[in-house]
C-alpha cells in the first residue's frame, strides 16, 4: 500500500507570525503567509502524526443553512482515530500532490475532501471565518486549520462515508449547549459563531 503524503508548513511559520491557540479570525495576518509556496512541502502522513514541528494544514468547512449548522459524530472509518465519536461541525481533511495538479492546489484538495465526506446538492456562498489551531492534544500539536463556511441555499447534505455518522442540521445555541461533546476545533468554531 502506498503512504499517504501531506501538505505540511514548519510550525517555526506560526511562531514568527504569532503563536495563538484557539480560532483567529485574523485571516490577513497569516493565512497568505503560512499558503506561500516556499514554505510548503509534502512528507509522509506516518511521520507527520508524531513531528510537531510540522502542523498539516487543513480545509476545515462548516456547512450553514438558515442560521443551522451541519453537525455529525466521527466514525470509525474516519482517518483520524483521535477524533472517532466526538462530535464536530467540520468536514475536510488532507491535501494530497493529487492536488497539485490543478491551478489552485489548496482548494482543490479542500473540494475533493468535500465531495468525499458529503454529498453536497445546493448551491452556497463562502467565507473564510479564520484559522483553528490546538496544541493542547496530540492530535492539535500536528494541524492547523483553515475554516471555511459554505452558506447553503438548501440543506441538501447527505454523507458519504460511514466516518460521517448520526448527522444533520441544528442551531448554533442547541450544539452550544453540548459543546463539551465536540472535538475542540469544533468548540472553538462554536463559541465564535454563536456570538454573529
Amino acid at each position: 500500500m502506498i503512504e499517504e503524503h501531506v501538505l505540511v508548513t514548519p510550525a517555526a511559520r506560526l511562531h514568527s507570525l504569532g503563536y495563538f491557540t484557539g480560532l483567529t479570525t485574523d485571516i490577513e495576518r497569516y493565512l497568505p503567509a503560512l499558503l506561500n509556496a516556499d514554505h510548503l512541502s509534502f512528507h509522509p502522513r506516518s511521520e507527520m502524526e508524531s513531528d510537531p514541528s510540522w502542523l498539516q494544514l487543513i480545509p476545515y468547512i462548516v456547512l450553514e443553512h438558515a442560521g443551522r449548522l451541519f453537525c455529525y459524530t466521527r466514525g470509525k472509518s474516519g482517518g483520524e482515530k483521535r477524533l472517532h465519536a466526538l462530535k464536530s461541525i467540520g468536514i475536510g481533511g488532507h491535501i494530497n500532490p493529487v492536488d497539485f495538479k490543478e491551478r489552485d492546489p489548496y482548494r482543490a484538495g479542500m473540494m475533493r475532501e468535500l465531495a468525499e465526506e458529503v454529498d453536497l446538492r445546493s448551491p452556497f456562498t463562502e467565507r473564510i471565518l479564520g484559522l483553528v489551531h490546538d496544541p493542547s492534544t496530540p492530535v492539535g500539536q500536528v494541524h492547523l486549520g483553515v475554516v471555511h463556511v459554505l452558506k447553503l441555499e438548501r440543506p441538501d447534505v447527505m454523507p458519504r462515508e460511514d466516518a460521517v455518522g448520526e448527522c444533520g442540521f441544528a442551531y448554533r445555541d442547541q450544539l452550544i449547549e453540548q459543546v463539551s461533546a465536540f472535538e475542540t476545533w469544533s468548540q472553538f468554531v462554536l463559541r465564535v459563531m454563536i456570538k454573529n
